[in-house]
């Protein structure tokens, strides 16, 4: 037998090092060398990546997967880091792939300024680590991202970042899900989706919106109504972004044109010193949930008055109820409603059926000319683009189980994030998969030797070469 080329793969870990030697006895002038060197945290375990080098010249690519022990969560959001941390305080550990460059990018980059919570904090808070006793009752933005900033360097979670999934199948013949992004292949048992309900803007298709010339935009786009001042906006859509950046313009001197097609709750944000959510929740405990929502419809209508004459229609489904059965969240009111009452905020009761160059043309034929327009039209999931063979999500993207109990799918699949109840549902979602996973963890995993991690690459490496379809004979030490 003549040695004709030979495969070197150095595995880096913790200072430990495998060589891997190939030997074969047959055809030709062919190198392959792969020369690798992983650095990475201790759960999780490199193998041989690199290029094929051929003497004549061509060069080709083989991806090999990393192993992570541990959970893969895909989303460096609140929900992904809620997972993270409730599985770190059970002892396992895991791997956060973030498409963005920073944790609840959602927040960091495409919330507007003037954004508040809309429930105190306490209903907000991130498992085991509450908020800072300064913060007030209803945090903005900055005080949000320092909260999450916060409690990832108190859990130290470090995501990697700048890593967007392109596609996750989960592997029957091993049982593993492989998870790729741009840069690697991940493989993992367990698979936790927490890139949430909000992970794409949601523009409707409508004629003609290619022609504006004025400046558009969608909602998470919105900073400030600064660069529309004394300049006539069209907001469409009437949740509470679209109530709040219709203030917000009022507050910049802009004049905006507020589009509802279809019924919408507005309720006050308090009611006699407490917040309505509280107030719900608390009732909802005691009494029928139609009796619930006609007191707070009846507290509602004096605070705020009757909001039906100003061009807002209440569903016929009570506000707690809706939001019950349809994940329809009320607007909480923060002053736009006195800015509709005195004509500062303009309310046109249909859809808009057609986009020209010089503004909007509505449903009844009525054109409206304006400078801006703002697609306060919400959120989509794409869990669908990218999760493959899986039918625990429906078409569009959510758990086709609803809550309480669309946390947890087949094979080790997870959902965190989907519960249309904001950070409280997260929050819920993150204690029930980490206790599902404590309850199956092996005590092993957690005391896992180094040597024995550079023992799974070594033969993830010999894998790799019997799938390349050569026989070879390895010898491999421990430096």
């Amino acid at each position: 037998m003549r040695e004709k080329d030979e495969a070197r793969a150095g595995l880096c870990l913790n200072k430990k090092s495998c060589m891997a030697r190939k030997m074969r006895a047959d055809e030709g002038n062919v190198r392959l060398c792969i020369d690798i060197e992983f650095s990475s945290p201790d759960h999780v375990v490199p193998s041989l990546s690199g290029n094929i080098v051929f003497l004549m010249g061509s060069v080709g690519t083989y991806d090999v997967s990393l192993k992570v022990d541990g959970p893969i969560i895909v989303g460096g959001g609140p929900s992904g880091l809620a997972v993270a941390a409730c599985l770190k305080q059970n002892g396992i550990p895991s791997l956060i792939l973030e498409r963005s460059d920073c944790i609840a990018s959602l927040w960091q980059y495409k919330a507007y300024d003037c954004v508040k919570l809309h429930i105190p904090k306490h209903f907000c808070e991130l498992p085991l680590f509450g908020y800072p006793k300064n913060f007030p009752k209803y945090p903005n933005k900055n005080e949000f991202i320092e909260y999450v900033t916060a409690y990832a360097n108190h859990f130290d979670i470090k995501p990697n970042f700048n890593q967007k999934v392109e596609s996750a199948f989960f592997e029957f013949e091993h049982g593993v899900w492989k998870v790729k992004t741009q840069d690697n292949v991940y493989e993992s048992k367990f698979l936790v989706v927490a890139t949430g309900e909000n992970a794409e803007a949601f523009v409707p298709e409508i004629q003609g919106i290619e022609m504006f010339e004025g400046s558009l935009m969608h909602a998470s786009a919105y900073k400030n109504g600064h660069e529309f001042k004394d300049k006539k906006v069209v907001v469409i859509g009437c949740g509470n972004s679209g109530m709040e950046i219709s203030l917000d313009l009022c507050n910049h001197d802009a004049i905006p044109i507020l589009v509802v097609r279809n019924s919408v709750h507005i309720v006050p944000r308090e009611m006699f010193g407490f917040s309505t959510f509280g107030v719900g929740m608390t009732l909802i405990k005691l009494l029928p949930i139609k009796l619930v929502d006609k007191i707070i419809l009846a507290i509602t209508n004096y605070i705020l008055g009757d909001s039906e004459k100003l061009g807002l229609r209440r569903p016929k489904v009570g506000p707690m109820e809706l939001k019950m059965i349809a994940g329809r969240t009320p607007v909480v009111d923060v002053g736009a409603l006195s800015k509709v009452r005195t004509g500062n905020i303009k309310v046109i009761e249909q859809g808009v059926r057609e986009i020209t160059n010089k503004g909007v043309i509505f449903m009844d034929g009525q054109e409206v000319e304006c400078d801006g327009i703002v697609f306060a039209t919400g959120y989509k999931s794409k869990v669908t683009s990218w999760l493959k063979g899986s039918d625990f999500f429906t078409s569009y993207g959510v758990p086709k189980v609803p809550f309480p109990n669309g946390w947890k799918g087949g094979n080790g699949l997870y959902a965190a994030g989907f519960t249309n109840r904001g950070l409280l549902g997260a929050a819920f979602d993150a204690v029930k998969i980490a206790n599902d996973l404590g309850n199956q963890w092996p005590v092993e995993y957690n005391t896992k030797s180094k040597q024995g991690m550079l023992g799974a690459a070594c033969d993830h490496a010999i894998k790799i070469v019997k799938d390349i379809g050569h026989k070879w004979i390895f010898e491999y030490k421990f430096e």
